[in-house]
């Protein structure tokens, strides 16, 4: 009887690390848009991060020809950026997913219609993810998926785009679609193409949008965060915040508010998936992403 006791004791207590292992969070961390912020390798090298994504491609659709613009790391004009190749790699290594985000706050990009959504779609394979061209940016690596951040432009046809990436995706390699929409529900860009359901991650940008995100209580948030993950068919759902205050114009929560007021409000959803944080610069002066890891 006694074996049992000790048994069972140790079942439970096996079931419920697992129970915490399942609910850990991760973050996610956008890197690109400032020469000062380190190289990607010294990011993933941190142990903070799970999700790297690559911002931005400003510069596709409607004709033009893409550019990648990843500020003041590389000039992508000659082919500059493709030694990025090897830190990618050492990435993915640690287990870490590398994207490539599409948009950005102030790009030229627009989708003229579902044949130009293709058309994309094929560039994006060919020259970032698993398909041949003679042009790559990045070099060989190969990325692991593609993150909408549409914040400009139309909202029409991302719903394509997403279906012929995701149509890329074959047995043993998913190609992996993310999206940072704005918290106000329905996203006024991408709302569409989320309900498509092939997005596997979504950070929900809760910030510089003061009636969802947080202020000096968590309702606002929690009632924007509830309508996300009820209503948005992806695997998991990310809140996403400024990593300093001067990150963005308004949204930062501080570590101590994020800990033991917003966090416990959300993480009990099964959708709950992390945080993401704008940006690895910030970050790197905060050190936000350290502070809050054990947490996540």
């Amino acid at each position: 009887m006694a074996k049992l006791a000790i048994s069972l004791s140790f079942l439970s207590l096996t079931l419920l690390a697992l129970a915490s292992v399942s609910n850990a969070g991760s973050i996610a961390i956008y890197w690109g848009q400032n020469g000062e912020e380190g190289k990607l390798a010294e990011a993933c090298a941190t142990g903070n991060y799970e999700f790297a994504i690559l911002a931005f491609l400003p510069t596709f659709g409607n004709g033009q020809t893409p550019m990648i613009n990843l500020a003041g790391h590389c000039d992508p004009t000659n082919n500059g950026c493709s030694g990025l190749s090897s830190d990618i790699k050492s990435c993915q290594a640690k287990g870490i997913k590398v994207l490539l985000s599409l948009g950005g706050g102030a790009g030229s990009y627009s989708l003229a219609s579902a044949q130009d959504a293709r058309q994309v779609a094929t560039y994006l394979w060919n020259n970032f993810l698993g398909g041949q061209s003679s042009s790559r940016p990045l070099g060989p690596a190969v990325l692991d998926g593609i993150d909408f951040d549409i914040e400009g432009g139309s909202n029409l046809y991302w719903d394509d785009l997403a279906r012929y990436l995701k149509g890329y995706s074959y047995r043993g390699k998913n190609v992996y679609l993310t999206a940072a929409p704005q918290c106000p529900f329905p996203d006024a860009w991408i709302g569409n193409a989320l309900k498509t359901g092939l997005f596997d991650y979504v950070w929900v940008q809760f910030y510089n949008n003061p009636p969802c995100q947080y202020s000096s209580e968590v309702s606002n948030l929690e009632d924007a965060w509830k309508q996300w993950t009820s209503d948005i068919p992806a695997n998991k759902i990310f809140l996403g915040l400024p990593a300093s205050p001067q990150a963005a114009g308004s949204g930062f929560i501080d570590v101590n508010d994020l800990t033991s007021n917003v966090l416990p409000a959300i993480k009990s959803s099964s959708k709950y998936g992390g945080v993401m944080l704008w940006s690895r610069y910030y970050d790197t002066q905060s050190r936000y992403s350290s502070s809050i890891k054990s947490h996540v």
